[in-house]
């Protein structure tokens, strides 16, 4: 059966035409007509991605039990040799649809809720044209058809990202922030520029088809060309994980995700739920095959670790923060952490390829229980117009809406059975535990502490001590509660729908299953966690100060992140620009200038003095002249 899906260019066409509405004509469109038009599009898109994902699930066919693969269109857009080509389409496969409906629906959801809380922002209109040129950039980024396609939209994605973070420029955090995001994916982009470069040189094609056909020549010939101890395809795809791991905010490469929380709410919703932060995993798994295949997984494995250490750290962190967005960002970041490590302890056949699967369901499923939190989050800022757990407490009385769907969200992400985090979250543990029980106890403990800092900012925000408000605080308006709403109803149905049918790739044999032994254990690591916050959050009391004093350095050391923030600044002001480029700057200014200033000064000294050989006086010519003619005679008759 062959489906038409030509429509698909439509989801691409739309954002991007309300961004150059929006974008040109800001000042002439009243702001409340901005937001509606920004719903109105995404609601067609989200409409349009709903019915490619129907009609791709459900009324197509699998052959040989495989879904097919789709092109909305694709197009020759430069060739370099007969072989070696970049095409331009849009190519739908369950991962590709899967994340059309995942980024339209939470954009969708972040319109609709910005309309109440950007409300009176004298740069409302310019605000719905940078999530216009978000969402056309993170759409053109999933559909892509080849490794260049992607780069094209991944930094457009930085391009509009970095315009978001910044959205409030008269603030020198906002400014600092969306610099420091802008540099710090600059230089992971890079190594996947690089990484892009070496595969289409070496592996032949820039075509995610071929690449990954593991009969094709780039897995067939992977070990054809070396360089230091690995195949010059496993440095490729090294290089192409550090730009992912540069995007999804990895270890050492997150420190910019703390601080994109100077954008406004509704941005930290779109870019660290769903969209730009999990680009990262959703690059590793388009190039999946490759990662598996080539050097017998060696690229795969570090994928894996890099995720659980991430993951790791962000936790350990999230549990002395403050800032109710920054502990969010950490984990986001520990989540994204869990994401990658599935990927990394995955095969590509038989039981364990249950990690890819469980990957891909957990980015589903983060993305709505992430989203709700974070707009959860913007909800109780706009009430007590704070970011601080200290301005924070008793909210529940003030707020039901908004912390029955935090609530939700909480639990959904401490793998609460019933709710959709707990399924996915069981899955990766048993990819983990199956292929490596070190990483399965980092995930496992990590499971822990996410049930426990969550339920901490819990507690804090809406029970905790009984704080008295100069104003009293109010649920927000229904264009804010609607979307918390359907995120809340989002966050519990995903972990019922057929994701092992639905997200398995070609060769996988595996048919998913609930490990009741592996989800006993993490539900009770969950419960502890909540418990434990509970007991020292739900009600004011001496424990949070007592075990603050008990870790000393160590609490300081998790509070300040680490220190790696000051790290990265060491690294740069006193051995870069001190150590080595101040001595650059020295020869450069002292040696080659100061050369080049000495050659024009004695010519210009040189010029001085002989100038009133040109005096423009017949006599002094008729002199020198004379002269000259007397020295050659007197030469004349005296040498020859």
């Amino acid at each position: 059966m062959n489906m038409d899906f030509s429509y698909t260019i439509f989801i691409l066409i739309i954002p991007i035409a309300m961004f150059i509405l929006l974008g040109f004509f800001y000042n002439k469109i009243k702001p409340a007509v901005s937001g509606w038009i920004g719903v109105a599009g995404l609601t067609a898109v989200a409409g349009m991605s709903y019915y490619t994902a129907y009609q791709y699930f459900f009324n197509i066919p699998k052959v040989d039990g495989k879904f097919q693969t789709f092109f909305g269109f694709k197009m020759n857009w430069m060739n370099f040799t007969d072989t070696l080509r970049i095409d331009m389409g849009i190519l739908l496969d369950p991962i590709s649809i899967m994340m059309l409906a995942v980024v339209s629906t939470i954009s969708l959801m972040v319109h609709i809720y910005s309309r109440g809380y950007m409300k009176g922002d004298r740069g409302y209109t310019k605000f719905f044209a940078f999530l216009a040129l978000f969402t056309f950039s993170m759409m053109g980024l999933v559909v892509a058809t080849n490794l260049f396609q992607i780069y094209i939209f991944w930094e457009l994605v930085g391009v509009s990202s970095f315009l978001l973070i910044g959205y409030y420029y008269e603030k020198p955090s906002a400014v600092a922030a969306a610099k420091k995001a802008f540099i710090v994916t600059r230089f992971a982009d890079l190594g996947f520029l690089i990484g892009i470069l070496l595969m289409g040189y070496y592996g032949g094609s820039y075509d995610f088809m071929e690449l990954n056909n593991p009969e094709g020549p780039a897995i067939m010939n992977w070990a054809s060309s070396s360089f230091m101890g690995l195949s010059v395809i496993t440095w490729a795809l090294i290089l192409m994980f550090m730009g992912g791991a540069g995007k999804s905010a990895m270890f050492p490469l997150h420190i910019w995700l703390p601080d994109a929380m100077e954008g406004p709410t509704p941005v930290s919703a779109l870019i660290h739920a769903a969209t730009m932060v999990v680009a990262g995993v959703y690059l590793v798994a388009r190039l999946f095959p490759m990662f598996h295949f080539v050097e017998n997984g060696f690229a795969l494995n570090i994928v894996a670790w890099v995720g659980a250490i991430s993951s790791l750290i962000a936790a350990i962190i999230a549990l002395t923060q403050t800032d109710i967005k920054r502990i969010l960002a950490f984990s986001t970041m520990s989540q994204i952490g869990y994401m990658m490590l599935a990927l990394g302890v995955s095969e590509y056949d038989g039981h364990d390829g249950i990690g890819y699967i469980a990957s891909m369901w957990h980015l589903f499923t983060h993305a709505m229980f992430k989203a709700l939190l974070f707009l959860g989050a913007g909800s109780v800022i706009h009430a007590v117009h704070s970011n601080y757990m200290k301005d924070m407490g008793g909210l529940h009385k003030y707020m039901k809406i908004t912390s029955i769907t935090f609530l939700i969200a909480a639990l959904s992400i401490s793998g609460v059975p019933g709710f959709s985090g707990f399924f996915s979250k069981d899955e990766i543990l048993v990819a983990a535990f199956h292929h490596n029980k070190p990483i399965y106890f980092i995930t496992l403990f990590v499971a822990g502490l996410t049930a426990f800092y969550m339920f901490r900012l819990y507690f804090s925000i809406f029970w905790g001590k009984k704080k008295e408000y100069e104003h009293a605080p109010h649920e927000s308006p229904w264009s804010m509660a609607i979307p918390l709403i359907f995120l809340a109803i989002m966050s519990i149905l995903p972990g019922y729908l057929p994701f092992t049918e639905w997200l398995a790739p070609d060769r996988i044999g595996f048919h998913g299953h609930i490990d009741y032994t592996m989800a006993t254990i993490a539900t009770l690591t969950g419960l502890t966690g909540i418990f434990l916050a509970w007991l020292f959050y739900f009600k004011p009391s001496i424990y949070p100060a007592k075990v603050s004093a008990f870790f000393g350095k160590l609490y300081k050391w998790t509070f300040n992140k680490f220190y790696i923030d000051e790290v990265y600044l060491f690294i740069t002001k006193i051995i870069i620009f001190k150590g080595i480029s101040a001595p650059f700057a020295w020869f450069d200014k002292k040696v080659v200038d100061a050369t080049m200033e000495g050659i024009g000064n004695k010519t210009v000294d040189l010029s001085k003095g002989i100038k009133g050989m040109q005096s423009g006086k017949l006599q002094d010519y008729a002199f020198a002249f004379a002269g000259g003619v007397f020295i050659l005679v007197l030469i004349v008759m005296y040498v020859m």
